[in-house]
C-alpha cells in the first residue's frame, strides 16, 4: 500500500515551531500514532520511519516529529530536558486532536519511550502504549556523559560527544531529569502496554524493561529483540519491530465499519 508522507509544522513546549512528518496511507486512517524519537536523534532515524510506515499501511496514520533543538525544529537544544519533551509530546497530541484525531497509541524509542510512558496520563485518548529499548527512568541518560557529569556540575554545563555529535549539556537537565518519577506514571497509565526490549542491549540493559513491565498494570505484553542493537541499526529489527507493532496496535482500536468484532 502507497504511504503518504506530509511535513508538518506545530508549536512545541517553548512555542518554538516543531518540525514533524504525518504518515498515512491513501485510505482514511481508522486511528492516529504519536512517535517520540530516542535521545538526541531525529523523527528521520531509519527505526522511526519503518515503525511509521508499518502502521501507515494498517491505516494507522502516525505522526513523528522532531524534539525542540533537534532535527528540523525550532530551539535550543541546550534550553531541554527531560520536562520539556514531555510537553512537546502533549503539544503534539494536541495538533493532532486539533487538526485529525487525537492520538490512539503513543510509541517511544529508547528515551522517547520513557517519554510517551510520562505522558501517557496527559494524552486520555491514548488506549495504548508500546516503548523499545526504554529506560525505566529518565534519570538513566546520565550515565552516557561519562566524565563529563562532574564537569557539568562544577561549571553548570559542558559539550558531550553522543552519537559522534557534540551537544551541550546543562546542569538544569540533570536536575530535571532526577526529579522524574516515571514508575508512579507506569501504574497510573491504565492502558494497554508493549515493551520491546533486546537482551543484549548496550545503552539501555534488560532490567529496565522489567521494571517497567513490573510496575505497568495488565494489559501488558513483552517482546524480546534477541540481538538487535539499542538504535535498532540492522534493517531485519526495525521491521520485525514495525510489523509485531502495527499487528498488536490493531486490537486495542475499533473495529473498521462492517468487520465483525
Amino acid at each position: 500500500m502507497p504511504v503518504i508522507s506530509e511535513k508538518v509544522t506545530f508549536p512545541g513546549s517553548s512555542g518554538e515551531m516543531l518540525a514533524g512528518r504525518l504518515d498515512r496511507g491513501e485510505s482514511p486512517p481508522r486511528a492516529f500514532a504519536l512517535f517520540a524519537h530516542c535521545f538526541t536523534c531525529t523523527k528521520d532515524i531509519f527505526a522511526a520511519a519503518r515503525i511509521a510506515t508499518a502502521l501507515a499501511e494498517q491505516d494507522i496514520a502516525v505522526l513523528r516529529f522532531d524534539f525542540t533543538g533537534l532535527g528540523a525544529s525550532e530551539g535550543d537544544f541546550a534550553n531541554t530536558n527531560f520536562t520539556s519533551n514531555v510537553e512537546d509530546l502533549v503539544r503534539a497530541a494536541d495538533y493532532l486532536r486539533k487538526e485529525h484525531r487525537p492520538p490512539a497509541i503513543l510509541v517511544g524509542h529508547s528515551l522517547g519511550g520513557a517519554a510517551v510512558l510520562a505522558a501517557a496520563e496527559q494524552v486520555p485518548e491514548a488506549v495504548a502504549v508500546a516503548t523499545v529499548g526504554a529506560p525505566a527512568t529518565a534519570e538513566h541518560v546520565a550515565h552516557q556523559f561519562g566524565d563529563r557529569l562532574e564537569i557539568i556540575e562544577e561549571k553548570g554545563e559542558a559539550k558531550v560527544l553522543l552519537a559522534g555529535r557534540p551537544f551541550h549539556i546543562r546542569k538544569q537537565f540533570l536536575e530535571d531529569i532526577a526529579e522524574q518519577h516515571v514508575s508512579k506514571r507506569i501504574a497510573n497509565m491504565n492502558k494497554a502496554l508493549l515493551v520491546f526490549h533486546a537482551p543484549g542491549d548496550a545503552t539501555v540493559k534488560i532490567d529496565n524493561a522489567a521494571q517497567i513491565f513490573r510496575v505497568a498494570r495488565h494489559p501488558k505484553s513483552f517482546i524480546s529483540l534477541d540481538d538487535a542493537d539499542h538504535l535498532l541499526s540492522k534493517r531485519k529489527d526495525a521491521i520485525y519491530v514495525a510489523d509485531v507493532l502495527s499487528a498488536w496496535a490493531t486490537r486495542y482500536l475499533a473495529k473498521p465499519e462492517g468487520e465483525e468484532e
